[in-house]
């Protein structure tokens, strides 16, 4: 008895080990894709509030950037939908900037839910943006993400520009990215600077990568290769995955995983557009599209009632924006993949007005970055982000773009350090100290 019993347990283990395998398989920058059971189940209709019977399951999925001195902030935010009888998968990320009304603050960023209130906060303001319930939550630690990629023998992506990057002052003692084109087998270490890589396209950019990268590890989750590194994925995985889904429905996703790789995960981003307010950065999310691509990618109809009860939604959110919030241009994503290659090849120089500029703050001079926002925007760049960086003890202020575009920057009315490194139609702008010196009002 004691040995059959021991045998049970031991199978139990593997099984759960099993289970958090298939939660490791969509991982992007630690974040994991998982769905449940397949049968029909209950949720809430977002315009009569009546339980209804649906065949898709959403699930929220966070990568938090937990501290031991800090609850963190949802770095990084999807929701996964799938159709449990056609086996068919969409990702929906959104970008953490993104502004929404929280219970209790206001309208902020909605990666700050997760520090104002944990996983239940995120829930509830993701629910209410959507406009459809959360069947299911995953939370993962995205410091674990080295880690796992190596456990599943790393995976090939096909770099598709120059990537180069560093800071210093970032949390983990400073970050260097360099990167090259080209198709290349990546490790963990390799990985986390592809899908951290930030330049003129901020965020918007980094989601493509991240999403790309999912898709690459869930080729290599369904090869037969991955089985002999089941146990060391298994140990990995287990500490740093928190989630409601039990073994079961994790399990019955398993018996979905192959079909949903070969029908394509749809992954597509919040549409909207980039602005800021002063030295913040926010996405304004296009509510009647988002909703609509939520339907629309899994090949289902909007209702009459639906889109009556989005537009009313979306035009209570247009009527909060707050007065002299800068509006940029409209995009539902980042470029693809065929567009950044054929781009690196080009060699003319572009104009400003096809150049899209990320400013980042690093000076800790009240309100410089919108300052250099304007003054780009007067020029013609288009500015993508505004935003507060790590230090405000920077020195120099840098501008960094591709070799091809340094010579459209010259001549800035503030002290400033051109450099090459950048993507073609992008840049980012550190403020230092320096600029503190250029007699401003």
């Amino acid at each position: 008895m004691r040995s059959r019993r021991k045998r049970r347990r031991s199978y139990t283990y593997i099984w759960r080990g099993m289970a958090v395998l298939l939660v490791v398989t969509v991982v992007g920058l630690g974040i994991y894709f998982g769905m449940q059971q397949r049968h029909r189940h209950q949720a809430i209709d977002a315009v009569t509030g009546q339980a209804v019977t649906t065949n898709v399951v959403h699930v929220m999925i966070m990568g938090v950037d937990s501290r031991d001195d800090d609850v963190g902030r949802s770095d990084t935010l999807m929701v996964a939908a799938l159709d449990t009888e056609r086996h068919k998968a969409a990702l929906l990320s959104i970008p953490r900037d993104t502004r929404v009304p929280i219970e209790g603050h206001d309208y902020d960023k909605i990666n700050h839910a997760y520090a104002f209130g944990g996983h239940k906060l995120s829930q509830q303001t993701v629910e209410k943006l959507l406009g459809v319930p959360m069947d299911h939550y995953i939370i993962v630690n995205t410091k674990a993400f080295p880690k796992l990629i190596d456990a599943i023998g790393g995976v090939d992506i096909n770099v598709e520009k120059r990537m180069h990057y560093e800071d210093p002052w970032d949390d983990d003692g400073g970050l260097v990215i360099d990167l090259y084109p080209g198709e290349q087998h990546m490790d963990g270490k390799k990985a986390i600077q592809y899908v951290r890589y930030r330049d003129g396209e901020g965020d918007i950019g980094r989601i493509g990568r991240q999403q790309k990268f999912m898709k690459a590890v869930l080729k290599k989750m369904v090869s037969p290769e991955i089985l002999p590194k089941l146990p060391d994925i298994i140990k990995t995985a287990s500490t740093v995955i928190k989630t409601d889904m039990s073994v079961t429905e994790l399990l019955d996703f398993a018996q979905q995983m192959k079909a949903i790789h070969d029908n394509g995960l749809e992954a597509k981003m919040v549409p909207g557009r980039p602005a800021y307010l002063k030295d913040i950065s926010y996405w304004i999310p296009d509510i009647t599209d988002m909703r609509e691509l939520m339907r629309t990618e899994l090949g289902l109809e909007l209702s009459d009632e639906e889109a009556e009860k989005n537009q009313a939604d979306e035009d209570a959110y247009n009527a909060k924006l707050p007065e002299g919030i800068n509006m940029g241009d409209k995009s539902s994503g980042p470029a693809s993949e065929a567009e950044e290659q054929k781009e690196e090849k080009e060699t003319e120089p572009l104009k400003p007005q096809e150049i899209r500029v990320m400013v980042i703050n690093d000076s800790g001079i009240n309100g410089a970055g919108a300052e250099v926002a304007g003054i780009l925007q007067r020029k013609g760049f288009i500015i993508s982000n505004v935003e507060t960086g790590r230090t405000n003890s920077r020195e120099k202020t840098t501008i960094t773009t591709s070799t091809r575009n340094t010579d459209v920057f010259y001549g800035m009315p503030f002290p400033c350090v051109i450099m090459d490194g950048g993507s073609r139609n992008q840049a980012v702008v550190h403020i230092g100290l320096d600029y503190g010196h250029t007699g401003r009002k």
